[in-house]
């Protein structure tokens, strides 16, 4: 669901710890008790309408606003609706959310709908679209694991040198609890040494383990028989628990909250400086 606004002052006062403080983010989320998405929030639209502090000090509440949300509506004017078929397409991108693509929308209907209704409106047509049967989960039935398709970057402090990693990620199906790290490579020993330390997080082993059909843990990629990876399956052996290949290309085979989380965690971690589909630079 999108989130309720946060008032003006609040605005003010992100920007001003980011860009006068220079303070980071997580430094910024603490002092003003909100998450650090909503700190990359606010610096994502700020960066997209061109603001500096100069200006936003200048700035009324209400223009700040405008400048950051798009202008009021007239009263009894129509706004233009968004292309949810569209809207529905791109999110299949990797990186591409939904306040990316209010903030194109807005730049095309300076006047269109804030971002609460642009996301009530979608998500209104995605229910009268696509049908689906709802998964229960039982708890310690299944655990989730794959990797999430953005990488985190790892820059060391005295060469600047920028490394990609992997992001595993693990997610209880009943109760959504996550587990993430990041790795080298998604090789077999990264594979599971992630794995093992999801257990010891946990604090236990699932019924069974649902993965995606990758080379570490899926040989012969199959719809009705996929072949494990012979290392994987003794390991799954081992910790008392099976595995279960999800069919290629069926992503409703893996827990929605899994994708979720994924992309959240992988925003918080890579997200703090770029915004990957315009390829901006945030402040800070």
């Amino acid at each position: 669901m999108a989130t309720e606004r946060l008032s003006m002052r609040q605005i003010r006062e992100i920007l001003r710890q980011k860009w006068v403080l220079s303070c980071s983010h997580r430094q910024v989320a603490a002092s003003l008790a909100v998450s650090l998405g909503t700190v990359t929030s606010v610096l994502r639209r700020a960066a997209h309408a061109g603001l500096d502090w100069a200006q936003v000090q200048s700035l009324t509440d209400a223009a700040l606003e405008t400048r950051l949300y798009g202008a009021p509506a007239t009263p009894g004017a129509t706004r233009p609706l968004p292309d949810c078929a569209y809207l529905h397409t791109e999110r299949k991108k990797p990186g591409v959310t939904l306040e990316l693509l209010h903030l194109e929308y807005l730049e095309q209907h300076p006047t269109g709908y804030r971002y609460t209704r642009f996301c009530d409106l979608y998500r209104q047509w995605l229910a009268r679209h696509r049908l689906s049967m709802r998964q229960e989960h039982r708890a310690g039935e299944k655990t989730f694991v794959d990797y999430a398709g953005q990488k985190p970057r790892l820059v060391d402090p005295e060469t600047g040198t920028i490394t990609e990693v992997e992001l595993f990620v693990g997610v209880l199906g009943a109760s959504n609890y996550t587990y993430a790290e990041a790795t080298r490579t998604q090789q077999l020993p990264d594979w599971l040494g992630s794995h093992e330390r999801m257990f010891r997080y946990v604090g236990g082993v699932t019924v069974a383990l649902v993965c995606d059909q990758l080379k570490s843990g899926v040989t012969v990629p199959c719809r009705y028989e996929p072949g494990l990876q012979r290392t994987y399956e003794e390991f799954a052996q081992h910790y008392g628990t099976t595995i279960l290949p999800a069919r290629p290309a069926k992503a409703r085979d893996k827990i929605q909250a899994s994708y979720c989380n994924s992309s959240r965690i992988c925003g918080t971690l890579c997200g703090t400086g770029y915004w990957r589909r315009s390829r901006k630079r945030l402040p800070g």
